[in-house]
């Protein structure tokens, strides 16, 4: 896999939550973390996404905001 994107983050599938259109697929990081998705099924399927299937999360956006307490 090639990609431009900086914010490559290697994970194991930890859990698959299906909806009618979409799924939440939550990917547990190396270092204990957890980071979700919102794809579609058809995304799921296409990707062959299982839990323990190891896969990345790719983080492309414009802006990341921060907040403090």
């Amino acid at each position: 896999m090639k990609i431009s994107a900086r914010n490559q983050l290697k994970g194991t599938v930890k859990s698959i939550e299906t909806g009618a259109v979409n799924s939440e697929v939550t990917i547990e990081l190396s270092g204990g973390e957890h980071i979700a998705s919102i794809i579609t099924n058809q995304a799921v399927k296409s990707l062959d996404l299982k839990v323990g299937s190891s896969t990345y999360a790719i983080v492309k956006a414009s802006n990341v905001m921060l907040a403090v307490d």
